[in-house]
Protein backbone atom coordinates (compact mmCIF):
# COMPACT_ATOMS: atom_id res chain seq x y z
CA UNK A 1 0.00 0.00 0.00
CA UNK A 2 1.51 3.34 -1.06
CA UNK A 3 2.10 6.31 1.19
CA UNK A 4 -0.76 8.74 1.59
CA UNK A 5 -0.20 11.90 -0.46
CA UNK A 6 0.21 15.10 1.52
CA UNK A 7 -2.18 17.85 0.50
CA UNK A 8 -0.09 20.76 -0.90
CA UNK A 9 -1.67 23.30 1.43
CA UNK A 10 -0.34 26.82 1.97
CA UNK A 11 -0.64 28.64 5.28
CA UNK A 12 -3.46 31.17 5.01
CA UNK A 13 -2.34 34.77 4.78
CA UNK A 14 1.17 33.96 3.53
CA UNK A 15 2.02 35.38 0.14
CA UNK A 16 2.79 33.39 -2.99
CA UNK A 17 3.00 34.51 -6.63
CA UNK A 18 3.24 32.81 -9.98
CA UNK A 19 6.58 33.30 -11.80
CA UNK A 20 5.05 35.92 -14.12
CA UNK A 21 3.54 37.80 -11.18
CA UNK A 22 6.82 37.55 -9.30
CA UNK A 23 8.68 39.05 -12.27
CA UNK A 24 6.25 41.99 -12.33
CA UNK A 25 6.64 42.39 -8.58
CA UNK A 26 10.44 42.42 -8.89
CA UNK A 27 10.13 45.11 -11.56
CA UNK A 28 8.18 47.21 -9.07
CA UNK A 29 10.87 46.72 -6.44
CA UNK A 30 13.62 47.64 -8.89
CA UNK A 31 11.79 50.86 -9.79
CA UNK A 32 11.45 51.79 -6.10
CA UNK A 33 15.09 50.98 -5.32
CA UNK A 34 16.15 53.35 -8.11
CA UNK A 35 13.98 56.13 -6.63
CA UNK A 36 15.37 55.67 -3.11
CA UNK A 37 18.96 55.67 -4.29
CA UNK A 38 18.35 58.72 -6.49
CA UNK A 39 17.09 60.46 -3.33
CA UNK A 40 20.32 59.63 -1.44
CA UNK A 41 19.07 56.70 0.67
CA UNK A 42 21.41 53.75 1.28
CA UNK A 43 20.31 50.08 1.17
CA UNK A 44 20.11 48.00 4.36
CA UNK A 45 19.01 44.49 5.31
CA UNK A 46 18.27 43.31 8.86
CA UNK A 47 17.29 39.85 10.22
CA UNK A 48 13.73 38.59 9.92
CA UNK A 49 13.93 37.32 13.53
CA UNK A 50 14.93 39.45 16.52
CA UNK A 51 15.08 38.93 20.27
CA UNK A 52 11.66 39.61 21.77
CA UNK A 53 12.98 42.24 24.18
CA UNK A 54 14.15 44.21 21.13
CA UNK A 55 10.96 44.04 19.08
CA UNK A 56 8.65 44.57 22.04
CA UNK A 57 10.59 47.59 23.30
CA UNK A 58 8.08 50.10 21.98
CA UNK A 59 5.21 48.34 20.25
CA UNK A 60 2.01 48.44 22.28
CA UNK A 61 -1.56 48.86 21.04
CA UNK A 62 -2.95 46.02 18.99
CA UNK A 63 0.48 45.18 17.58
CA UNK A 64 1.53 42.99 20.54
CA UNK A 65 -1.41 40.66 19.87
CA UNK A 66 -0.29 40.10 16.26
CA UNK A 67 3.38 39.28 16.84
CA UNK A 68 4.71 35.81 15.99
CA UNK A 69 6.69 34.84 19.10
CA UNK A 70 8.44 31.58 19.92
CA UNK A 71 11.36 30.12 21.86
CA UNK A 72 14.37 28.19 20.56
CA UNK A 73 16.39 26.78 23.39
CA UNK A 74 16.71 29.62 25.89
CA UNK A 75 16.18 32.34 23.28
CA UNK A 76 12.90 34.28 23.25
CA UNK A 77 12.40 35.33 19.61
CA UNK A 78 9.90 37.32 17.53
CA UNK A 79 9.47 37.64 13.79
CA UNK A 80 9.71 41.33 12.92
CA UNK A 81 6.35 43.09 12.49
CA UNK A 82 7.89 46.15 10.84
CA UNK A 83 11.30 47.43 9.71
CA UNK A 84 11.54 50.46 12.02
CA UNK A 85 12.36 48.86 15.38
CA UNK A 86 15.08 46.67 13.79
CA UNK A 87 16.48 49.87 12.25
CA UNK A 88 16.69 51.53 15.67
CA UNK A 89 18.46 48.45 17.04
CA UNK A 90 20.88 48.48 14.10
CA UNK A 91 21.69 52.17 14.49
CA UNK A 92 22.31 51.80 18.23
CA UNK A 93 24.59 48.79 17.66
CA UNK A 94 26.54 50.46 14.84
CA UNK A 95 26.49 54.07 16.01
CA UNK A 96 30.25 54.60 15.70
CA UNK A 97 30.31 53.23 12.14
CA UNK A 98 27.55 55.40 10.68
CA UNK A 99 27.45 58.91 9.26
CA UNK A 100 24.54 61.07 10.38
CA UNK A 101 21.97 61.92 9.31
CA UNK A 102 21.77 58.24 8.35
CA UNK A 103 19.38 57.73 5.42
CA UNK A 104 18.52 54.14 4.62
CA UNK A 105 15.92 52.23 2.66
CA UNK A 106 14.96 48.60 3.16
CA UNK A 107 12.60 46.23 1.36
CA UNK A 108 11.84 43.02 3.22
CA UNK A 109 9.22 40.66 4.61
CA UNK A 110 7.45 41.32 7.89
CA UNK A 111 4.97 39.17 9.82
CA UNK A 112 1.73 39.93 11.65
CA UNK A 113 -0.60 37.28 12.97
CA UNK A 114 -3.83 39.06 12.14
CA UNK A 115 -6.93 37.60 10.53
CA UNK A 116 -6.29 37.21 6.79
CA UNK A 117 -8.73 39.14 4.58
CA UNK A 118 -8.70 41.09 1.34
CA UNK A 119 -5.61 43.30 1.35
CA UNK A 120 -4.45 41.93 4.72
CA UNK A 121 -1.69 39.35 4.94
CA UNK A 122 0.23 37.58 7.69
CA UNK A 123 3.43 37.68 5.65
CA UNK A 124 4.07 40.68 3.45
CA UNK A 125 6.76 42.98 2.10
CA UNK A 126 7.32 46.45 3.46
CA UNK A 127 9.27 49.08 1.62
CA UNK A 128 10.73 51.69 4.00
CA UNK A 129 12.89 54.79 3.84
CA UNK A 130 14.04 56.38 7.11
CA UNK A 131 16.31 59.17 8.31
CA UNK A 132 18.03 58.98 11.72
CA UNK A 133 20.04 61.82 13.28
CA UNK A 134 20.96 63.60 16.48
CA UNK A 135 18.84 66.56 15.46
CA UNK A 136 16.35 66.34 12.62
CA UNK A 137 14.48 69.51 11.59
CA UNK A 138 11.06 69.21 9.99
CA UNK A 139 12.69 69.39 6.56
CA UNK A 140 13.33 65.64 6.90
CA UNK A 141 9.66 64.97 7.67
CA UNK A 142 8.79 66.84 4.49
CA UNK A 143 11.39 64.86 2.54
CA UNK A 144 9.90 61.53 3.63
CA UNK A 145 6.38 62.66 2.69
CA UNK A 146 7.58 64.04 -0.64
CA UNK A 147 9.24 60.68 -1.41
CA UNK A 148 5.81 59.20 -2.14
CA UNK A 149 5.54 61.41 -5.23
CA UNK A 150 8.55 59.97 -7.19
CA UNK A 151 7.90 56.45 -5.84
CA UNK A 152 4.36 56.31 -7.21
CA UNK A 153 5.35 58.14 -10.38
CA UNK A 154 7.86 55.31 -11.00
CA UNK A 155 4.91 52.89 -10.75
CA UNK A 156 2.79 55.01 -13.13
CA UNK A 157 0.42 55.97 -10.32
CA UNK A 158 -0.71 59.19 -8.65
CA UNK A 159 -0.68 59.38 -4.87
CA UNK A 160 -2.41 61.49 -2.24
CA UNK A 161 -1.17 61.84 1.33
CA UNK A 162 -3.07 62.62 4.54
CA UNK A 163 -1.08 64.22 7.38
CA UNK A 164 -1.47 64.95 11.09
CA UNK A 165 0.67 65.31 14.22
CA UNK A 166 0.36 63.15 17.33
CA UNK A 167 1.13 66.14 19.57
CA UNK A 168 -2.29 67.51 18.68
CA UNK A 169 -4.20 64.61 20.20
CA UNK A 170 -1.86 64.33 23.20
CA UNK A 171 -2.21 68.04 23.84
CA UNK A 172 -5.95 67.98 23.27
CA UNK A 173 -6.59 65.23 25.82
CA UNK A 174 -4.22 66.86 28.31
CA UNK A 175 -5.92 70.22 27.76
CA UNK A 176 -9.29 68.57 28.46
CA UNK A 177 -7.81 67.21 31.72
CA UNK A 178 -8.38 63.61 30.68
CA UNK A 179 -7.09 61.36 33.47
CA UNK A 180 -7.12 57.97 31.75
CA UNK A 181 -4.56 56.23 29.56
CA UNK A 182 -4.25 58.30 26.38
CA UNK A 183 -2.78 55.27 24.56
CA UNK A 184 -6.26 53.72 24.72
CA UNK A 185 -7.76 56.85 23.15
CA UNK A 186 -5.13 56.82 20.40
CA UNK A 187 -6.15 53.23 19.58
CA UNK A 188 -9.79 54.32 19.29
CA UNK A 189 -9.02 57.39 17.14
CA UNK A 190 -6.91 55.19 14.86
CA UNK A 191 -10.16 53.35 14.02
CA UNK A 192 -12.12 56.56 13.28
CA UNK A 193 -12.66 55.73 9.60
CA UNK A 194 -13.40 52.06 10.32
CA UNK A 195 -16.12 52.46 12.96
CA UNK A 196 -19.61 53.88 12.62
CA UNK A 197 -20.12 57.24 14.33
CA UNK A 198 -22.24 55.57 16.99
CA UNK A 199 -19.63 52.90 17.78
CA UNK A 200 -16.84 55.48 17.81
CA UNK A 201 -18.71 57.65 20.32
CA UNK A 202 -19.53 54.59 22.42
CA UNK A 203 -15.85 53.63 22.65
CA UNK A 204 -14.80 57.16 23.59
CA UNK A 205 -17.40 57.31 26.35
CA UNK A 206 -16.33 53.86 27.50
CA UNK A 207 -12.75 55.13 28.00
CA UNK A 208 -13.86 58.08 30.10
CA UNK A 209 -14.33 60.97 27.68
CA UNK A 210 -17.06 63.11 29.24
CA UNK A 211 -20.27 64.06 27.48
CA UNK A 212 -19.13 67.69 27.80
CA UNK A 213 -15.88 67.09 25.89
CA UNK A 214 -17.29 64.61 23.38
CA UNK A 215 -18.41 67.23 20.85
CA UNK A 216 -14.98 68.92 20.92
CA UNK A 217 -13.16 65.65 20.29
CA UNK A 218 -15.55 64.63 17.51
CA UNK A 219 -15.28 67.95 15.67
CA UNK A 220 -11.51 67.95 15.99
CA UNK A 221 -10.87 64.42 14.68
CA UNK A 222 -13.35 65.03 11.84
CA UNK A 223 -11.20 67.88 10.50
CA UNK A 224 -9.88 67.42 6.95
CA UNK A 225 -8.50 70.09 4.64
CA UNK A 226 -5.63 72.51 4.11
CA UNK A 227 -3.33 74.15 6.63
CA UNK A 228 -5.87 76.94 7.28
CA UNK A 229 -8.36 74.39 8.65
CA UNK A 230 -5.63 73.19 11.02
CA UNK A 231 -4.73 76.72 12.15
CA UNK A 232 -8.37 77.36 13.02
CA UNK A 233 -7.88 75.08 16.05
CA UNK A 234 -4.86 77.01 17.43
CA UNK A 235 -6.64 78.21 20.57
CA UNK A 236 -8.79 75.12 21.14
CA UNK A 237 -7.15 74.18 24.46
CA UNK A 238 -4.60 75.95 26.68
CA UNK A 239 -1.86 73.37 26.18
CA UNK A 240 1.74 73.94 25.03
CA UNK A 241 2.07 70.54 23.33
CA UNK A 242 -1.09 71.12 21.31
CA UNK A 243 0.11 74.56 20.23
CA UNK A 244 3.51 73.11 19.30
CA UNK A 245 1.80 70.50 17.11
CA UNK A 246 -0.07 73.25 15.21
CA UNK A 247 3.18 75.18 14.64
CA UNK A 248 4.96 72.04 13.44
CA UNK A 249 2.28 71.38 10.82
CA UNK A 250 2.56 74.99 9.65
CA UNK A 251 6.34 74.65 9.25
CA UNK A 252 5.93 71.27 7.55
CA UNK A 253 3.43 72.73 5.10
CA UNK A 254 5.83 75.45 3.94
CA UNK A 255 8.54 72.84 3.31
CA UNK A 256 6.20 70.56 1.37
CA UNK A 257 5.19 73.45 -0.89
CA UNK A 258 8.87 74.33 -1.44
CA UNK A 259 9.55 70.73 -2.52
CA UNK A 260 6.71 70.89 -5.03
CA UNK A 261 4.58 68.33 -3.20
CA UNK A 262 1.00 68.13 -4.43
CA UNK A 263 -2.07 66.09 -3.58
CA UNK A 264 -1.82 66.22 0.20
CA UNK A 265 -4.12 67.47 2.92
CA UNK A 266 -4.50 67.27 6.69
CA UNK A 267 -6.65 64.67 8.42
CA UNK A 268 -6.55 65.12 12.19
CA UNK A 269 -7.79 61.58 12.87
CA UNK A 270 -4.52 60.12 11.51
CA UNK A 271 -2.69 58.42 14.40
CA UNK A 272 -0.84 55.36 13.04
CA UNK A 273 -0.98 52.15 15.05
CA UNK A 274 2.49 52.12 16.61
CA UNK A 275 3.09 53.90 19.90
CA UNK A 276 6.63 54.93 18.97
CA UNK A 277 5.39 57.84 16.84
CA UNK A 278 5.85 61.20 18.57
CA UNK A 279 5.00 63.94 16.06
CA UNK A 280 4.24 64.06 12.34
CA UNK A 281 2.19 61.08 11.10
CA UNK A 282 0.86 60.41 7.61
CA UNK A 283 -0.83 57.83 5.39
CA UNK A 284 -0.92 57.55 1.60
CA UNK A 285 -3.54 56.36 -0.87
CA UNK A 286 -3.76 55.79 -4.61
CA UNK A 287 -5.25 59.03 -5.90
CA UNK A 288 -8.97 58.73 -6.51
CA UNK A 289 -9.09 55.28 -4.88
CA UNK A 290 -9.18 56.05 -1.16
CA UNK A 291 -11.86 53.39 -0.79
CA UNK A 292 -9.14 50.78 -1.39
CA UNK A 293 -7.45 51.78 1.87
CA UNK A 294 -4.00 53.07 2.77
CA UNK A 295 -1.04 51.62 0.88
CA UNK A 296 1.60 53.30 3.02
CA UNK A 297 2.32 55.52 5.98
CA UNK A 298 4.90 56.70 8.46
CA UNK A 299 5.93 59.51 10.74
CA UNK A 300 8.31 60.97 13.28
CA UNK A 301 9.71 58.92 16.18
CA UNK A 302 12.06 60.85 18.45
CA UNK A 303 12.49 58.38 21.30
CA UNK A 304 12.79 54.94 19.73
CA UNK A 305 16.59 54.67 19.81
CA UNK A 306 16.57 55.50 23.54
CA UNK A 307 15.47 51.93 24.17
CA UNK A 308 18.87 50.70 22.93
CA UNK A 309 21.39 53.46 23.72
CA UNK A 310 22.06 56.44 26.01
CA UNK A 311 22.09 58.95 23.14
CA UNK A 312 18.77 60.33 22.02
CA UNK A 313 18.59 60.01 18.23
CA UNK A 314 15.60 61.35 16.34
CA UNK A 315 14.00 59.54 13.42
CA UNK A 316 11.41 59.92 10.70
CA UNK A 317 10.39 57.50 7.98
CA UNK A 318 7.94 56.53 5.28
CA UNK A 319 6.72 53.09 4.30
CA UNK A 320 4.89 51.54 1.36
CA UNK A 321 2.96 48.31 1.92
CA UNK A 322 4.21 46.96 -1.37
CA UNK A 323 2.46 43.57 -1.05
CA UNK A 324 -0.88 45.26 -0.44
CA UNK A 325 -0.22 47.72 -3.27
CA UNK A 326 0.65 44.92 -5.70
CA UNK A 327 -2.48 42.99 -4.68
CA UNK A 328 -4.63 46.09 -5.29
CA UNK A 329 -3.04 46.79 -8.68
CA UNK A 330 -3.59 43.16 -9.70
CA UNK A 331 -7.26 43.11 -8.62
CA UNK A 332 -7.91 46.51 -10.25
CA UNK A 333 -6.22 45.38 -13.51
CA UNK A 334 -3.66 48.17 -13.19
CA UNK A 335 -0.63 45.96 -13.79
CA UNK A 336 0.91 45.78 -17.25
CA UNK A 337 -0.11 42.43 -18.71
CA UNK A 338 1.79 43.02 -21.93
CA UNK A 339 5.25 43.10 -20.44
CA UNK A 340 7.29 40.05 -21.46
CA UNK A 341 8.68 38.51 -18.30
CA UNK A 342 9.51 35.06 -19.69
CA UNK A 343 11.42 33.62 -22.64
CA UNK A 344 11.96 35.99 -25.57
CA UNK A 345 13.27 33.44 -28.10
CA UNK A 346 12.67 29.71 -28.37
CA UNK A 347 15.29 27.62 -30.21
CA UNK A 348 14.11 24.42 -31.91
CA UNK A 349 16.93 21.95 -32.63
CA UNK A 350 17.23 18.51 -34.13
CA UNK A 351 19.37 15.59 -32.99
CA UNK A 352 22.23 16.61 -35.32
CA UNK A 353 22.13 20.33 -34.30
CA UNK A 354 21.67 20.04 -30.53
CA UNK A 355 25.23 21.07 -29.64
CA UNK A 356 25.13 24.04 -32.01
CA UNK A 357 21.78 25.00 -30.48
CA UNK A 358 23.28 24.99 -26.99
CA UNK A 359 26.18 27.14 -28.20
CA UNK A 360 23.82 29.61 -29.86
CA UNK A 361 21.62 29.78 -26.75
CA UNK A 362 24.64 30.56 -24.53
CA UNK A 363 25.87 33.30 -26.90
CA UNK A 364 22.42 34.90 -27.03
CA UNK A 365 22.11 34.88 -23.25
CA UNK A 366 25.55 36.51 -22.97
CA UNK A 367 24.20 39.20 -25.30
CA UNK A 368 21.24 39.83 -22.97
CA UNK A 369 18.61 37.88 -24.92
CA UNK A 370 16.25 35.59 -22.98
CA UNK A 371 16.72 32.49 -25.17
CA UNK A 372 15.73 28.94 -24.24
CA UNK A 373 16.02 25.55 -25.94
CA UNK A 374 12.67 23.84 -26.59
CA UNK A 375 12.65 20.37 -25.04
CA UNK A 376 14.99 18.26 -27.18
CA UNK A 377 13.17 14.97 -26.53
CA UNK A 378 9.90 16.08 -28.13
CA UNK A 379 8.76 15.75 -31.73
CA UNK A 380 8.85 18.86 -33.94
CA UNK A 381 5.07 19.25 -33.69
CA UNK A 382 5.20 18.94 -29.91
CA UNK A 383 7.97 21.52 -29.75
CA UNK A 384 5.81 24.01 -31.64
CA UNK A 385 2.92 23.33 -29.24
CA UNK A 386 5.24 23.90 -26.28
CA UNK A 387 6.39 27.25 -27.71
CA UNK A 388 2.76 28.36 -28.10
CA UNK A 389 1.78 27.16 -24.65
CA UNK A 390 4.68 29.07 -23.07
CA UNK A 391 3.71 32.22 -25.03
CA UNK A 392 7.21 32.52 -26.47
CA UNK A 393 7.00 35.49 -28.88
CA UNK A 394 9.82 34.51 -31.26
CA UNK A 395 11.06 31.17 -32.58
CA UNK A 396 14.20 30.03 -34.36
CA UNK A 397 14.43 26.59 -36.02
CA UNK A 398 18.06 25.47 -36.18
CA UNK A 399 18.67 22.91 -38.93
CA UNK A 400 21.91 21.85 -40.61
CA UNK A 401 21.52 24.52 -43.32
CA UNK A 402 21.31 27.28 -40.71
CA UNK A 403 24.38 25.93 -38.93
CA UNK A 404 26.41 25.89 -42.15
CA UNK A 405 25.31 29.30 -43.44
CA UNK A 406 25.16 30.99 -40.03
CA UNK A 407 21.96 32.63 -41.25
CA UNK A 408 18.96 32.18 -38.98
CA UNK A 409 15.25 32.45 -39.72
CA UNK A 410 13.48 34.41 -36.97
CA UNK A 411 9.73 33.81 -36.76
CA UNK A 412 7.29 36.17 -35.06
CA UNK A 413 4.82 33.78 -33.42
CA UNK A 414 2.08 36.40 -33.24
CA UNK A 415 2.11 37.62 -36.86
CA UNK A 416 3.66 34.55 -38.49
CA UNK A 417 6.19 36.74 -40.37
CA UNK A 418 9.75 35.45 -40.86
CA UNK A 419 13.06 37.17 -41.52
CA UNK A 420 16.53 35.76 -42.25
CA UNK A 421 19.38 37.32 -40.25
CA UNK A 422 22.95 36.91 -39.08
CA UNK A 423 23.75 36.47 -35.38
CA UNK A 424 24.43 40.20 -35.01
CA UNK A 425 21.17 41.07 -36.75
CA UNK A 426 19.37 38.53 -34.59
CA UNK A 427 20.64 40.16 -31.38
CA UNK A 428 19.78 43.63 -32.66
CA UNK A 429 16.28 42.60 -33.68
CA UNK A 430 15.49 40.87 -30.40
CA UNK A 431 16.97 43.70 -28.33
Amino acid sequence: MGNKLIEPRKIQGFWELTPKEEALFENMLSSLRAVFENNCFLPLDTPVAEFSEVLLAKSGGDVDKEIYRFTKGHADICLRYDLTVPLARFVAGNYNLLDFPFKRYQIGKVYRGERPQKGRFREFYQCDADIIGEELPLTYDAECIYLYKPCFKALNLDVEVEISNRKLLSGLFAGLNYSGDTADLFTIVDKFDKLSREDFIKELLGKGISETDLDTVMRFVSTKGGIEEVKNWTNLVPNAEFYHGIRELEALDSRLRALGMENYHYNLSIVRGHNYYTGTVFECYIKGKRNLGAVGGGGRYDNLCKNFMDKNLQGVGMSIGITRLFDILKSENLLSAEENVGVKLGIVTFEETLKEGLTLMAKLRESGIKADLINETKSFKAKMKEANKRNIPFLLVLGEDEVKSEKYTLKDMQTGSQVACTFEELVKSLS
